[in-house]
């Protein structure tokens, strides 16, 4: 078709698109061609071609004929001309014709989890030029993968996994110079792997890859040497699943970034390199079922290496190597239909992390023999089949052994469960519904675990294709994927269903996925569209030992929009019944009315909830005292901050933002002004007034003032000087925090929540204690801030407060996060993890570590005058010359951060025991400082009720819910912390 030429701006646009519409509607395989892609009525043409292509897209498309104009869902505009196209997830139906080719100006497109796709991939898909992300991933594609994409140079996001594409991998892909992520997998695949020649180019091109998924395909031939190289950044090589034939190159063992490394279900032969032990960042290795030959591979130095599976090949008949006892890490060790003899090595069995050890069908003998020390975490060893003719387990190992078919079978222990096939005793893990009783739900929707309500929940399939672990019991481990979900995808807390995790026949973790609306039975489109955007881009990042993963989504089903025009049956019955109901309320009306004047009157009051408070004229100073607390007139407030000018702010949050201003009598003051979205009603807030005037304690940050008038809800504090307790261990203030002075700091603090809980009236839970909310002022002296999150306890005669999971991430009790019911001791837990980000300066959650996790484990293994956790000290303190009661310190900390509340002490006893580590070991030269708090209470309090132990502490393990990067929480830049 000829370009037309000679007309200008929107005339030359307008005659482009009816001569294309004529050419379309004469010829319906007429394709729309780019001469006329300078007007934006092209654009609008192409997005009404394919919505008439394809079946189920949104309302949206159907109600307005301008896709920018009217936002269209899914569509993204700049200028009138569309750069993003996201429908993830929307049940789309048809084919993607060549029109998609003139969008030139397409950025993004990701039609993922659409199997009614199907079809070829038009080669007018290579005119996107600035196309950064292409997903179509868990569609219906078929055909050959088109060379055309190869001319998409910005292209850094490739994602083609989990369709029905045949024919070989175009070697042009070697020309996307900036692609860091190409997954081929789960498709139909053939031929090799094609690698640059003089004249051509391959995948040995592709400097930038991190990510090499081309597992589950019909792929042969050998894997070229040159294929891999030492300037390469590959983390993940996943070839699994494949024809692979001939050697492992040895080239591979020069990518020294490689993490997961998956060659199994192959064919491949020869000798495993002698260099494959340089790839010291791997975590999972999988050779099984190839015709590896020669010696067993010395992996000696991969000491991150967690998951090992060397089955089903043809190595050499020998003795188990010296290196099976050197991986600190491993997790799981598999060797089955091996050619291993002798003896299996005890100090194996002592690995710390190890869970699983696979070696049945091998040639072992002699004395089994697991030590009187076994790691705690193995729950499984499987040596059927083998020549083992006695055993010898000690004390140490209680869990399943499998010994059938080995000779010591036929003795007497031949009646024990270790000759017995053993079905694994607890379940593999599951979200619990248990709070919601026997509730039912109808067709198709779901219990969503968070609030017991049916609902309709997004659903889908993970396929977690290198885990570090094969524990499926492990709650704690599934809890932080859960954690991690909510969290990463903005969703309300506990609204995940993780249901049936098992490792399927390609040896990936296979879980079921359900995720629930925050409010009624739905998610809208653009939430679908989002987190399907979010999981098939890989934006969310599931906690480390999960590895690589892909997710597949169940079809949505979302809330039918009605748009009838004819009227039913029912509808003429209901319109009757409200014609009859109508009749009846204009009779109730006159009582109405009577009633109008009272409810009116009541209206105006509940309005005017501070009332009974307000200043007398314009003078806010003679405004009535509250305790203490201060009425302000908002001008006032205004005029004290320079008009709230970004240069006095201090912090800021979800609860609004803080400034810092100086009132009329000198004094500092820290303003906490709420943001509209986060006010609360009047009477909530006069209500919050009250509590906060009624508490007065050193410890605390005390209430200054409030303001309510002219649409505005304002907290007035005291100014404290010297920052929060985060800032200064972090040395951002400057100020050096001695041994000393931090026991000081959690003795004060300490004080200020037991002031909380059993003499504030009605008592108060903190609920969000944290570093940031704990302020020092000039002296140094702790004062607990920030009640935003505080829950009063109605009824102190009763244990706990049901209530919604509200805290901060690392912080948070992990069983007031699993049952939803709050006590005091939740606030415990968080003050005892505060007390170990005194110890180690580091935040709760640091680089994917659990502060409470680290600190236990290395108290596990060593038994010296700091707990083995000198490498953990601060190094500002840690070169003190004696840091005096540290591990009374430790021990306390580590009471309160048990995993059953019962186990904790109360904040009282927490004092009393800061107390006597600060007199007993001269630590406090002032005795009477040292006991204020006893006055405080009025009673002394008894020591501790459940004193620490480290033999109790080994019997715990604390849930690792916690244990990822927190994106959400607070940006505050000094001293109050805001709700």
């Amino acid at each position: 078709m000829r370009e037309v030429r000679g007309r200008a701006g929107p005339q030359r646009s307008i005659v482009c698109v009816l001569t294309l519409c004529f050419c379309k509607k004469l010829f319906p395989r007429f394709e729309l061609m780019t001469s006329c892609s300078n007007g934006s009525n092209f654009t609008i043409a192409i997005l009404r071609s394919l919505k008439d292509q394809w079946e189920n897209t949104p309302p949206s498309w159907q109600k307005s004929d301008d896709p920018c104009g009217t936002t269209w869902e899914g569509v993204t505009c700049n200028n009138s001309r569309v750069t993003a196209l996201g429908l993830s997830t929307m049940g789309l139906r048809g084919k993607l014709s060549g029109d998609i080719g003139g969008l030139t100006e397409l950025i993004s497109l990701d039609l993922s989890f659409n199997r009614g796709l199907t079809g070829s991939l038009s080669p007018r898909i290579g005119d996107l030029q600035k196309l950064n992300i292409l997903i179509l991933a868990g569609c219906s594609f078929s055909g050959s993968i088109p060379r055309e994409l190869g001319k998409l140079a910005e292209l850094s996001f490739l994602a083609l996994n989990s369709n029905n594409f045949t024919g070989e991998i175009p070697r042009t892909l070697g020309n996307l110079a900036k692609l860091y992520w190409l997954d081929l997998a789960d498709n139909q695949l053939t031929g090799q792997i094609p690698v640059s020649t003089s004249s051509s180019p391959g995948l040995d091109l592709l400097k930038k890859a991190k990510h090499f998924h081309f597992n589950k395909n019909q792929l042969s031939g050998s894997i070229p040497d040159n294929l891999f190289s030492g300037d390469m950044v590959l983390i993940h090589v996943l070839f699994d699943g494949n024809q692979f034939s001939g050697s492992i190159p040895l080239t591979l063992g020069l990518v020294q970034t490689l993490e997961v490394l998956r060659l199994d279900r192959n064919t491949l032969n020869g000798s495993v390199p002698s260099n494959l032990n340089n790839l010291t960042s791997v975590v999972e290795l999988n050779l099984a079922h190839n015709g590896l030959s020669g010696r067993l591979p010395d992996l000696s130095g991969m000491n991150s290496l967690n998951y090992l599976d060397l089955s089903n090949n043809s190595f050499h008949q020998s003795e188990a190597p010296v290196w099976f006892s050197t991986l600190q890490s491993l997790t799981t060790l598999v060797i089955e239909y091996g050619s291993l003899q002798g003896s299996v090595p005890q100090k194996l069995f002592t690995l710390p992390q190890l869970q699983q050890v696979k070696m049945r069908n091998n040639a072992f003998n002699d004395t089994l023999n697991m030590g009187g020390i076994v790691g705690r975490q193995l729950t499984l060893v499987d040596l059927q089949n083998n020549a083992i003719s006695s055993i010898t387990l000690g004390s140490g190992y209680k869990n399943t052994l499998i010994l059938i078919g080995n000779p010591v079978c036929d003795t007497a222990l031949g009646n024990t469960n270790y000759c017995q096939l053993q079905q694994q005793s607890v379940k593999p893990y599951s979200t619990s519904l248990a709070n919601c009783g026997s509730k039912s739900c109808p067709a198709d929707e779901k219990v969503s675990p968070q609030s017991c309500d049916c609902a309709y929940p997004y659903e889908g399939t993970f396929y977690f294709r290198g885990p570090s672990f094969r524990e499926l019991s492990n709650a704690n481990t599934f809890h932080s994927l859960e954690m991690s979900l909510w969290v990463k995808l903005d969703l309300t807390p506990g609204s995940v269903s993780l249901q049936n995790p098992f490792f399927n026949i390609d040896d990936y973790l296979q879980v079921q996925l359900g995720l629930f609306p925050p409010t009624g039975k739905y998610f809208n489109r653009s939430e679908i569209e989002r987190i399907g955007f979010a999981l098939s881009n890989q934006t969310y990042k599931p906690p480390p030992e999960f590895g690589p993963y892909y997710f597949i989504a169940s079809p949505y089903t979302f809330q039918a929009e009605r748009g009838e025009t004819s009227i039913s049956s029912r509808q003429i019955i209901g319109i009757a019944v409200g014609c009859t109901v109508l009749v009846l309320l204009l009779v109730g009306l006159a009582i109405y009315a009577m009633k109008q004047k009272k409810l009116a009157e009541k209206a105006i009051g509940l309005s005017k909830p501070f009332g009974s408070w307000a200043p007398s004229g314009n003078d806010s100073e003679s405004a009535p005292q509250l305790k203490g607390a201060r009425w302000f007139s908002y001008d006032e407030l205004k005029k004290c901050t320079s008009n709230f000018s970004t240069r006095n702010e201090i912090g800021s949050g979800g609860y609004g933002k803080v400034y810092k201003g100086i009132i009329s009598s000198g004094q500092v003051i820290a303003i906490k002004r709420a943001q509209h979205g986060s006010m609360q009603g009047g009477l909530e807030f006069k209500t919050e007034i009250e509590l906060l005037s009624r508490v007065h304690h050193k410890n605390l940050v005390g209430l200054v003032g409030f303001c309510f008038e002219q649409g505005e809800q304002i907290l007035v504090y005291e100014y404290i000087s010297n920052g929060t307790l985060r800032e200064n261990l972090s040395g951002k203030s400057g100020i050096y925090l001695d041994w000393k002075r931090r026991l000081r700091v959690a003795l004060g603090s300490a004080r200020g929540l037991a002031y909380l809980h059993e003499l504030a009236n009605p008592p108060i839970i903190h609920r969000d204690v944290k570093s940031t909310n704990i302020l020092l002022d000039q002296n140094l002296t702790a004062k607990v801030a920030d009640f935003g999150l505080s829950k009063l306890v109605s009824d102190s005669s009763k244990g706990h407060v049901s209530t919604q999971v509200k805290g901060t991430l690392g912080y948070l009790d992990p069983e007031y996060y699993l049952t939803q019911q709050l006590t005091e001791k939740s606030d415990v837990y968080s003050f005892g993890v505060v007390m170990l980000e005194m110890i180690t300066a580091k935040q709760p959650i640091e680089k994917g570590k659990y502060v409470v996790r680290e600190v236990r484990a290395a108290i596990n293994k060593n038994d010296d005058e700091h707990y083995g956790l000198s490498d953990m000290i601060d190094p500002v303190i840690r070169s003190a010359p004696n840091l005096i009661a540290f591990t009374k310190f430790v021990d306390l900390a580590m009471q309160c951060v048990e995993e059953s509340a019962a186990d904790r002490p109360t904040m009282s006893e927490v004092v009393k025991m800061l107390e006597t580590i600060l007199q007993n070991d001269g630590l406090e030269t002032n005795s009477t400082s040292a006991s204020s708090s006893i006055t405080d209470f009025g009673t002394a309090i008894a020591a501790s009720r459940h004193p620490y132990n480290k033999d109790a502490l080994q019997r715990k393990e604390i849930s690792d819910t916690h244990a990822f990067d927190y994106s959400g929480g607070y940006t505050i830049s000094r001293n109050v912390e805001p709700k």
